[in-house]
């Protein structure tokens, strides 16, 4: 069985993901192949397509929006993600089981029937989009003395909620809407799970992969089965690596850009096992906890570098010295970065120590642009 070095599989990653050069598909193409866009943060899907994408602006992405194309809602693991509304229709029944099973430890809601709370939502709902706060409260009326922040998530991860505009746009920072899924795409969700879909979807874009890989990411299990008959390589610690049939791999020599990761980017969380993209000893650097995945720098296909965004300013921390063409190449693609950011603003690029970097980012909070 042939064995992929980490370096092989590094080049290959990149190219899956779109990021061994900006691809000419259109924002949405880039969204579907991508399964789904981490958007816990409004601005984080912007600036992961313009990392993929030459010449992408701001309304390329707000404009799917607008018109449904795309849409916004709880679903891998959870958190807020982008989709294509046709995506979502097979996308969100799929994940629905482990959504359940999250909302299943909804311990504080002091016996109440889960599925009584979801028909009060569904009934809030009826009407059209209403905000969090008022759904929340209106939950809280109908079943008092219950926890209001679990009756606020079960609702959420039971129940196929979109998130409407202006939520998910550019530098949103306002209240989110819900609406039911089925009235905002106009079409009724998949009647089951497809999870052979999901795990060649993932493959395409994230492959070559193990069972865990796509396991984590995706928060389902059992999937060992589907993935009889794939393609099937191994790592360079033995594990086994599944594949599409026919999906390309790229040589390890292949040049990689210099590329600027938002936080919570896909690349970063597409696997159990992050060799491929983070080395070892710096994972602590980039996810110090299971709730922050801090934005990086890409130097030669691996993360070298955490950074930040302030104004016009762009704090670039190194984990290790940097040649001097490597650092040229990532002030350049700050600048470029600024430009997209802060249109407008004189660019300054400024280089920071990682661990006072990251000192002061926790201080600050998640950067760019913080919670909604």
């Amino acid at each position: 069985m042939r064995v992929l070095s980490r370096r092989e599989l590094n080049r290959t990653y990149l190219v899956r993901q779109l990021l061994a050069g900006r691809t000419d598909r259109t924002a949405a193409e880039a969204v579907a192949h991508l399964v789904a866009l981490q958007g816990q943060e409004s601005d984080s899907p912007y600036l992961s397509l313009w990392s993929r994408l030459p010449g992408f602006r701001h309304d390329d992405l707000t404009g799917l929006l607008g018109d449904r194309i795309v849409v916004r809602s709880a679903l891998l693991r959870g958190t807020q993600h982008l989709c294509t509304a046709e995506d979502f229709r097979w996308l969100r029944p799929t994940l629905q089981p482990s959504l359940d099973r999250f909302a299943g430890r909804g311990g504080r809601l002091d016996g109440l029937d889960q599925d009584a709370l979801v028909e009060a939502a569904r009934e809030i709902l009826a009407d059209g989009p209403v905000g969090r706060p008022e759904i929340t409260r209106r939950l809280a009326a109908k079943f008092p003395g219950v926890d209001a922040d679990w009756l606020k998530l079960v609702v959420h991860l039971r129940l196929a909620l979109l998130h409407p505009p202006p939520a998910g746009t550019w530098r949103h920072r306002g209240r989110v809407a819900c609406v039911l899924a089925e009235d905002w795409i106009g079409q009724p969700l998949a009647p089951g799970p497809s999870p052979e879909t999901l795990v060649l979807r993932y493959l395409a874009a994230f492959g070559p992969a193990s069972v865990k890989d796509i396991q984590v990411w995706s928060g389902l299990t059992r999937l060992r089965g589907l993935v009889a008959g794939l393609r099937v390589f191994k790592n360079e610690k033995g594990v086994d690596l599944y594949d599409l049939p026919d999906a390309p791999l790229a040589d390890e020599g292949v040049p990689a850009p210099v590329v600027f990761l938002t936080e919570f980017d896909n690349a970063l969380l597409g696997h159990a096992d992050r060799d491929r993209i983070i080395h070892p000893v710096d994972r602590p650097l980039i996810t110090p906890g299971w709730s922050i995945v801090r934005p990086t720098v890409l130097v030669d296909g691996f993360a070298e570098a955490t950074w930040s965004i302030s104004g016009s300013a762009v704090t670039v921390a190194p984990f290790r010295p940097l040649s001097a063409k490597d650092r040229a190449a990532v002030e350049a693609e700050g600048e470029r970065l600024l430009a997209f950011a802060a249109p407008g603003e004189k660019p300054e690029i400024r280089w920071a120590d990682a661990e006072r970097a990251l000192r002061a980012a926790d201080t600050e909070g998640p950067l760019p642009g913080g919670t909604e």
